[in-house]
């Protein structure tokens, strides 16, 4: 079994870098890190203790906007020749990162592989921490980044891949959608059913309910379209506001999320939730995606849906 640590970045090609540049530090809140060439790397992670802060968490590059990649790291960097193996027994394609792509990633070694979907991933073994604070571009009240949804193109099989070769355990399911934990945030994968791949939506946890409504009005208050909220989701107890950002990205901000304790594991049952509205807000905040994947052939998620 691949025995994953937590989510460590993301990867994303962007039609037009300067803006969104301006977008993750005006308007999310992210601190821009560093700029090489045609990539930007940013960070979001306040840390009690100030070298725990990751190099960087989203590394936004130059190129095709549907270019996603998903880093995560591995809880034994020992393991990783093993991991390699793993993948390919299970007939995935594995690439050993060369000693310049390690460095463009920030971490001593990676493997390059694929989910069953076909989404990037790369499994990171001894990635860079930092001791430069966070500090971010706007006052968002950003903890970190915290999880993904992503898109599926058969969510029973690659939620097999995600619980069986690596170590996620399902928290819930909502329609056809597990939630999926590495530790014991209730879910730092979703898993989506799309005829597509890529990143569904990208979470950063904020402080608290203030920080959610604030950011709220600031959004509107800069017309930026929300696409869900503010509400509150039965199923992970979060608190979120969803929004667009460049490429059609849509990007969250929640606090107060469920979590699952190790006293827990062993008797922790995941719940089923329906599909309908009040599943995704239980404030009664509504998205209209969410009818139309209650209406989908095989509960199938349009692009726009959030939960």
């Amino acid at each position: 079994m691949i025995n994953l640590h937590d989510i460590r970045y993301l990867r994303m090609g962007t039609a037009d870098l300067e803006s969104s540049i301006k977008y993750a530090t005006d308007i999310i809140g992210l601190q821009l890190a560093a700029r090489e060439g045609k990539a930007a790397y940013f960070r979001s992670d306040k840390v009690a203790v100030r070298g725990d802060t990751r190099d960087f968490s989203l590394m936004l590059f130059e190129g095709d906007p549907t270019d996603h990649t998903i880093g995560l790291d591995l809880r034994d960097p020992d393991d990783l020749d093993a991991v390699g193996a793993v993948l390919e027994d299970a007939g995935h394609k594995v690439h050993f990162g060369t000693r310049e792509e390690c460095d463009a990633r920030r971490t001593k070694h990676f493997i390059a592989s694929h989910d069953p979907s076909g989404n990037k991933i790369e499994i990171v073994a001894r990635p860079y921490h930092s001791g430069v604070r966070y500090f971010p571009g706007r006052d968002a009240g950003i903890d970190g980044f915290s999880h993904i949804g992503l898109f599926t193109t058969d969510a029973e099989r690659d939620t097999k891949f995600w619980t069986k070769l690596c170590n996620a355990r399902i928290s819930d399911w909502l329609g056809g959608s597990p939630f999926l934990r590495l530790n014991t945030v209730h879910h730092s994968i979703v898993l989506f059913p799309s005829n597509r791949t890529g990143i569904h939506h990208i979470n950063h946890q904020v402080e608290d309910l203030d920080d959610v409504m604030k950011s709220y009005y600031f959004l509107k208050a800069n017309n930026i379209r929300i696409i869900h909220g503010p509400g509150r989701h039965p199923i992970s107890t979060a608190i979120m506001v969803y929004f667009e950002g460049p490429d059609k990205v849509t990007y969250e901000y929640s606090c107060g999320v469920k979590h699952v304790m190790p006293e827990e594991e062993a008797t922790y049952r995941p719940r089923q939730f329906t599909l309908d509205s009040y599943n995704a807000c239980m404030w009664g905040s509504r998205a209209a995606e969410i009818a139309a994947a209650a209406k989908a052939p095989q509960q199938e998620w349009p692009a726009r849906v959030v939960v």
